[in-house]
């Protein structure tokens, strides 16, 4: 058998290239997520208009953080433990007081697989929030495996809220107080807000969305009603779930108009007698051209209004 001579410094050349990507890889791992501060100790990170995909590594939901006189709360955690520590990072980067609460505004994985990046705060959810995390957990877990690989989904972690909010809860941040409300079910039956009492800044978690298609995973009369009673919450501005940073309440128009065409449409249909594979092709399609990521929601919210409105 004939071989060839291995030429050292071919191989030399390989190993550093290699330790010099690895190294790139970890400094973007650590590098702290870029964030706006829109009020004064409030700090917001808008993430991207998509699904989770393992090009955005799940950093598609919008993440913030509050900082008071003694401590620190961070209001949903991100994509990926990866997302969770630039977080932590670009909280590390503004101060050094310690991360007291991570507030989840409800179970999806874009808001909560982040949480084991602040291992040692209290998790703070919903009352019925520990229920979804034990019904659909392992779930998520196993799908975002596939899409986003078990290199990004290595480190992520279920926690359950250590304190729970049934109605409404006060945070003391120091000189700082956040106002948690636990909702009937709406987007999903367990979001939470929390209202800066100081700035007058709501962040809606995904009781509220811009620009993306808002998704419907709890009930569609039930987040109409709630849309009426969230339009009375005292607050300047909104950090919705997902989309921009907006002024509070008009940033309600859009997705008030939105859920009421698909409420609208669908209950035609099925005064109409179409069955509910045409509805999920037919409904709101007024709406199309109004919002990013229609097609690969509405046929969705379509399906679950017409379980919902079909008996009532």
């Amino acid at each position: 058998m004939l071989f060839r001579p291995i030429n050292l410094w071919c191989v030399v050349a390989c190993l550093a290239c290699a330790t010099t990507l690895a190294f790139a890889a970890s400094e973007r791992a650590t590098e702290p997520l870029p964030v706006a501060e829109i009020a004064p100790g409030l700090f917001v990170h808008v993430g991207a208009v998509a699904p989770m995909t393992r090009a955005n590594e799940g950093a598609v939901a919008n993440v913030g953080f509050v900082v008071g006189s003694d401590t620190v709360a961070v209001i949903d955690s991100g994509g990926s433990v990866r997302e969770g520590r630039r977080l932590l990072a670009a909280i590390r980067a503004v101060t050094e007081k310690p991360v007291r609460f991570v507030i989840n505004t409800h179970t999806h994985p874009d808001h909560v697989f982040g949480n084991a990046a602040f291992i040692g705060a209290t998790f703070v959810g919903h009352k019925n929030l520990d229920r979804a995390l034990a019904g659909r957990g392992m779930f998520y877990l196993d799908a975002f495996r596939r899409e986003l690989g078990d290199d990004i989904m290595a480190e992520v972690k279920i926690i359950s809220p250590m304190q729970i909010v049934d109605g409404e809860m006060r945070l003391d941040l120091g000189n700082r107080v956040l106002m948690l409300r636990a909702w009937q079910a709406a987007h999903t039956d367990h979001d939470l807000t929390v209202l800066d009492q100081n700035t007058g800044t709501l962040f809606a978690g995904d009781l509220v969305f811009l620009r993306h298609l808002p998704v419907l995973d709890g009930s569609l009369r039930g987040w109409l009603a709630v849309i009426d009673q969230l339009a009375e919450v005292p607050a300047r501005r909104v950090v919705p779930g997902h989309g921009p940073v907006a002024d509070w309440p008009a940033a309600l128009a859009e997705q008030r108009r939105y859920l009421a065409r698909l409420a609208q449409d669908v209950r035609g249909a099925i005064k109409g007698g179409e069955t509910i594979a045409a509805v999920a092709k037919s409904a709101a399609q007024s709406e199309r051209m109004r919002w990013e990521l229609f097609d690969e929601y509405n046929g969705r919210n379509a399906t679950a209004a017409y379980a919902e409105l079909e008996w009532e």
